[in-house]
């Protein structure tokens, strides 16, 4: 693991799931069991635990990158860890939706600053749904997205059923959950599901470019706005409105708000520091 930004002083064991890594006030994440299409796992979930725990503490990160290692992003669950044996009692999956899956999507969705997914490949069930929770989803031609629960009998989970409706509209979401088609990364993009689909050999260029230029923005902001547009599906307009001024109270005392302004008068790049 390459650390350039401050990091709490502690010991950590070596990752057999994932890959992870911070370097330029970016981190990355790769889940790295290729052979199984990056599946989740127990072990996996544990380790993706840890990695968020270090994203949060470390001083300094400004962009997170989700990406998958291999021909795959996540294929979901890993089916062989909830093969129900005759005779068992069935799984129960809220309580590991609860201690899992749950806690991985909030923790995205709440982190002050962008969130990058990268899918290189396919990403089925609870991976589709890890994916469409980047708050910025680039995809390789070659990628795919499935909602394939329903192929076992279950519903999508992992926010699915939240995130579907509000990019694609209820009437396809409702398609997409229950007849589980594949959908090409070029559709994803047309429907709105993703901002862009590039092709497959551009993905790692185009999405380190991203974050580096989002890693030197005003990362102040860009927390703000991710407040602002996932409350506003929510939010009457009064509330919106109301939100609205309560952040931008926030964002005008940042010195990236004084840096912007003054960079803007002087005619020259803005050099902000995302405090």
């Amino acid at each position: 693991m390459r650390v350039s930004a401050t990091t709490p002083k502690d010991e950590h064991m070596p990752f057999e799931t994932i890959l992870f890594d911070i370097a330029d006030s970016v981190a990355t994440l790769t889940l790295n069991r290729p052979d199984k299409l990056n599946a989740f796992t127990a072990g996996m979930h544990v380790e993706l635990r840890e990695a968020m725990d270090r994203v949060r503490q470390t001083k300094g990160v400004r962009v997170l990158l989700i990406t998958g290692a291999g021909r795959g992003f996540c294929a979901g669950q890993d089916l062989s860890e909830r093969a129900v044996a005759e005779g068992r009692a069935p799984v129960d999956f809220g309580s590991t939706l609860e201690a899992n899956y749950n806690p991985l999507i909030r923790g995205l969705r709440e982190l002050p600053f962008p969130v990058i997914c990268a899918v290189n490949g396919v990403a089925a069930g609870a991976g589709c749904n890890l994916a469409l929770a980047g708050d910025i989803v680039l995809a390789a031609r070659s990628a795919s997205f499935i909602q394939a629960f329903s192929r076992i009998g279950l519903i999508p989970d992992a926010g699915g059923t939240w995130i579907l409706p509000r990019t694609v509209g209820l009437a396809r979401a409702m398609a997409l959950a229950m007849l589980a088609d594949k959908v090409s990364a070029e559709q994803a993009q047309a429907s709105g599901m993703i901002w862009k689909c590039v092709d497959d050999a551009q993905l790692a260029t185009e999405a380190q470019q991203l974050c580096r230029m989002l890693a030197q923005g005003p990362t102040k902001a860009y927390g703000l706005m991710k407040q602002a547009l996932y409350a506003s599906s929510e939010n009457g307009l009064a509330e919106q409105l109301a939100l609205e001024a309560r952040l931008q109270r926030d964002a005008g005392k940042s010195h990236d708000f004084q840096e912007g302004v003054m960079a803007f008068l002087e005619k020259r790049p803005a050099k902000f520091t995302g405090a």
